[in-house]
């Protein structure tokens, strides 16, 4: 059953912890995940959560650690002597040992590895922070079970139970040669089935999908989606086994990544923390630069207006339809932006695809700019039955207006896939040609195509 947490289960947490009545946390705890201890962890002040931390069971405290927010586990940490930490991150695996030590000034770091107990895991963690955080090497855990290629089942189970404390979840037995170049997998099914005592060469799968310590953290959690893989295991630049990377980290990458993404496409740049947890004057800096940006562009509307102002003036009920145009403009442009961006994220296009790219959305474009167009032209027709307001040329405001909404949502289709790609090509993130900036360009197009087509239609009659 899932926990929830009640302010009823704070308030009667807090008078447990200030009557130091470890009985009531090892009653209500006893049964959580760490995530639900975490989101207690979240709302108690640092002192709190210490006393409550105290009494958990050290494998269990070590996970929450690895669960809690990045600023609560920075304060929490900040609150603890530097043996403290180690006694802690004593029981994470390697890759989240890693990711807490980093969070840590490098003289605290220093201190903690030298009073970690495990000067082998300790000589880990320090390889582990010599990788960038967003590469294979940086998401991998040193803990796996290896055999050698002439090994014998029988010692490939005694290497399974040596390291089944230190490996959290076995999925797979790697293979490898004497030079500790990986050659293979084995599964504990094949293992199981075999017969007693068989040589691991006769049994293994030499088939084995594996990445470098330097691929990109995301291309990691393409290759395990495209291959629906729970564990993928990283070898160096010379083939030799280092690591792996199991799918809970994928997970985690594949959320920051979307949330990065998601940040970017609404116009402003990504938050580096939660958003309760963001200073203010940052999330003004964060938001500030693209409203600033996009501000300056449509202030080129303004000046596309002002060229157009003749035919304004002459013809005021054209000013009517311009939020009607753009708008369609903008929005089929932001359809058609969020949708590339997103395929590119998902590997289901490359910059090669661009030619299929520009026939399918223009077609696309055309399509529903004859359906706005068609309606935008029953709406004028309409509106002229019942009220005079179009005069006697409604049909030709009408022409205006359908015809307008056809070019500008076709061109709004174009642009919004096309920037994305174009972004990609020249190293940049597509997500930042986000809606908001590919509205802010088809809204300046959009007037120039309406107020065109208005002079061709309207040229000696109203103009």
């Amino acid at each position: 059953m899932q926990f929830e947490l009640t302010d009823e289960f704070l308030l009667k947490l807090r008078e447990a912890i200030n009557a130091q009545n470890g009985a009531f946390v090892h009653e209500h705890f006893r049964d959580l995940y760490p995530p639900d201890i975490a989101d207690i962890f979240n709302k108690l002040e640092i002192e709190e959560a210490k006393y409550v931390y105290t009494q958990l069971d050290e494998q269990i405290a070590a996970d929450v650690l690895v669960e809690l927010e990045d600023s609560v586990r920075e304060d929490f940490l900040a609150s603890l002597t530097s043996k403290e930490i180690a006694e802690h991150i004593d029981n994470m695996d390697s890759d989240d040992a890693a990711d807490v030590i980093a969070e840590l000034p490098d003289s605290v770091q220093d201190e903690v590895l030298s009073h970690m107990e495990d000067s082998e895991q300790a000589s880990d963690i320090v390889d582990l922070l010599n990788f960038d955080e967003n590469t294979a090497g940086g998401l991998m855990a040193t803990e796996l079970v290896r055999v050698h290629l002439n090994s014998s089942s029988i010692e490939c189970v005694r290497e399974i139970r040596a390291k089944a404390d230190v490996v959290e979840n076995i999925y797979s037995i790697y293979v490898v040669d004497d030079d500790e170049k990986l050659v293979g997998l084995l599964t504990l099914k094949k293992l199981v089935i075999s017969p007693n005592n068989s040589v691991i060469a006769d049994i293994y799968d030499p088939k084995v999908i594996s990445v470098k310590t330097n691929t990109d953290a995301e291309e990691v959690a393409n290759i395990m989606d495209k291959y629906d893989l729970v564990v993928l295991p990283v070898i160096d630049a010379l083939g030799r086994l280092v690591g792996r990377i199991t799918v809970d980290d994928v997970v985690d990458v594949r959320r920051e990544e979307e949330t990065e993404d998601v940040q970017k496409m609404g116009a402003m740049e990504a938050l580096e923390e939660p958003y309760m947890s963001t200073p203010f004057l940052q999330m003004i800096r964060k938001r500030a630069g693209w409203l600033i940006i996009l501000f300056l562009g449509e202030t080129l509307t303004a000046t596309a207006m002002a060229f157009f102002q003749d035919q304004i003036a002459k013809a005021v009920i054209l000013a009517l339809f311009i939020p009607l145009i753009i708008s369609s403009g903008g929005n089929s442009g932001s359809q058609a932006s969020t949708l590339i961006i997103r395929a590119l994220a998902l590997g289901e296009i490359t910059i090669r695809d661009w030619w299929r790219i520009v026939k399918k959305e223009v077609s696309t474009g055309l399509v529903i700019g004859l359906i706005l167009g068609i309606i935008g032209f029953a709406r004028v027709g309409l509106w002229s039955y019942f009220i005079s307001s179009y005069g006697p040329h409604w049909a030709l405001i009408a022409c205006t207006v359908s015809f307008s909404l056809v070019g500008v949502v076709m061109w709004g289709t174009l642009m919004g896939s096309l920037l994305p790609l174009f972004l990609k090509r020249i190293g940049l993130d597509p997500a930042v040609s986000s809606a908001p900036f590919v509205a802010t360009l088809v809204d300046v197009t959009g007037l120039i195509i309406y107020f065109t087509f208005s002079i061709i239609f309207l040229r000696g009659v109203l103009l």
